[in-house]
């Protein structure tokens, strides 16, 4: 029997491990889906359950669909509505999902992120224009890599050229974010340094991936950013510091180690974005996401003779799903320990 972690984040369960690999077969839960078996003290990945190999091996793997594009009104909504559900940065987790992702995608993730490290180093040695440009193109270079590693975690086709898309989605807005970014964190750090560094926090990690990800203009992106960071900063300034302290580990390893430690360290930033501002944003034709209430299942037929059977306890469950995919948890099934456990309602 085993428990998981539902799209609400809390626990349900315990299930049997048939039932488990029938969600897997369907697509309902996947290797990153959390999970504990009855009795244990620690949650785990699925993948971590070798019971659970053979299902895992066989799903065929799903692309997510880009979150829509939204404008600047659907932006304050969309920043109500992440605050008013509540998110939880969870720094091993991003970082162990980040391990996978580059794993699973080595020469792709290391390859790009060496091209627009160089780059980006070139840039510098470039005579009186050097600064200027990195200031330009840094939201447009290190956009588009993010954009590149959001399309694998999301299980989408992508190719190294994807590392240059900003430039046709959104250069100019890309560009007017690096220039302000660059610019307001600069007099930050320079009148009285912690300024700078909340904005550092609050717009960096997720603002060039909001501008490219939602279609957002440079400035409601920003905004959007520090509002839903400044609920969470301090985990969210502790995943900075670790991205930070990974990225350059690397240098200690002959230099060359900081290619394969800084897409790592990259990758948890894209993994917390996702977690955080993955979800589809309510706007008038899609209305808010959110689990449904769980109901009461109807009695079973009672044997002549027999007391009726009670309804089950308000909030019992056995289903769940994964955080990692954003499905929600079904409706409970009979307190009959013999019933099937019905199988969870997808989002539309």
């Amino acid at each position: 029997m085993y428990k998981i972690i539902g799209a609400d984040q809390k626990e349900y369960g315990p299930v049997p491990s048939d039932q488990v690999r029938k969600w897997i077969a369907e697509g309902r839960a996947n290797a990153q889906t959390k999970a504990r078996a009855e009795g244990g003290n620690d949650w785990k990945s699925l993948s971590d359950f070798t019971e659970f190999a053979e299902s895992l091996a066989a799903q065929a793997p799903a692309a997510r669909p880009s979150p829509p594009k939204i404008g600047a009104l659907a932006a304050e909504k969309f920043a109500a509505e992440i605050m008013a559900r509540d998110y939880r940065v969870d720094i091993g987790d991003c970082f162990s999902r980040s391990w996978n992702l580059v794993k699973d995608n080595f020469w792709l993730l290391v390859g790009a992120t060496a091209l627009i490290s160089v780059i980006s180093l070139g840039m510098q040695f470039i005579p009186v224009l050097g600064h200027a440009a990195g200031v330009l193109f840094a939201f447009l270079l290190w956009g588009g890599l993010d954009l590149l590693f959001l399309k694998r975690l999301r299980g989408q086709p992508a190719e190294a050229s994807d590392v240059f898309a900003g430039f046709g989605l959104a250069f100019g807005q890309l560009m007017l974010g690096s220039v302000v970014a660059h610019v307001l964190t600069g007099i930050g750090l320079l009148l009285c340094i912690l300024p700078g560094i909340y904005l550092l926090v609050a717009w960096w990690m997720f603002a060039p991936l909001l501008i490219i990800d939602k279609g957002l203009e440079f400035c409601p992106a920003m905004e959007l950013s520090r509002k839903v960071v400044n609920k969470h900063w301090w985990p969210c300034f502790g995943l900075f510091v670790l991205t930070l302290f990974v990225g350059c580990a690397g240098v200690l390893a002959f230099v060359v180690g900081v290619f394969v430690t800084l897409p790592i360290a990259l990758g948890a930033t894209v993994c917390a974005y996702q977690d955080i501002f993955g979800a589809r944003p309510a706007t008038s034709e899609s209305p808010a996401l959110t689990p449904p209430v769980p109901s009461p299942a109807p009695p079973a037929p009672a044997d002549a003779g027999a007391p009726p059977m009670t309804q089950p306890e308000a909030g019992s469950t056995s289903s769940a799903l994964s955080p990692d995919i954003g499905l929600s948890p079904a409706p409970p099934p009979e307190t009959n320990p013999t019933a099937e456990a019905p199988p969870p309602t997808a989002q539309s």
